[in-house]
């Protein structure tokens, strides 16, 4: 099965109309979203002018069958544990929710959409910028 998780651009991006980003969500079986994701969504809906759409928007994405919301675990932390130290080792920090972002693609074993260029800094870290 073709799995990818995506990042909370590509999730705003797809919802613009944006071509690139939707065509992630055709080529891929199974979307997945981190609960980071959802929440950097919800705040972004918090401060705009188009709250309860964007809302009702996220909801019906989330209940598609082809959407997984994935958990945070213990083993999540585990991966997130040893990211943050790999940056620090290395000197390239980058934002604590993108570790958390790609302590979940790794514990799922999938690949990441995003147009952040920073999480190419994370070692084995598979990413898809479209």
């Amino acid at each position: 099965m073709k799995k990818i998780f995506i990042d909370t651009n590509i999730y705003s991006n797809a919802m613009k109309g944006e071509v690139a980003s939707i065509e992630i969500f055709r080529q891929y079986e199974t979307l997945l979203i981190s609960p980071v994701v959802t929440g950097e969504l919800l705040n972004g809906f918090r401060r705009g002018k188009l709250e309860n759409k964007n809302r009702l928007q996220l909801k019906d994405f989330l209940s598609r069958d082809r959407v997984e919301s994935v958990s945070i675990s213990i083993e999540t932390s585990e991966f997130y544990s040893f990211i943050l130290n790999e940056l620090k080792k290395q000197g390239t920090p980058i934002p604590v929710n993108d570790i958390w972002i790609a302590s979940s693609v790794f514990e799922h074993g999938a690949c990441l959409a995003t147009m952040d260029s920073h999480f190419d800094k994370i070692k084995g870290l598979m990413v898809i910028h479209p």
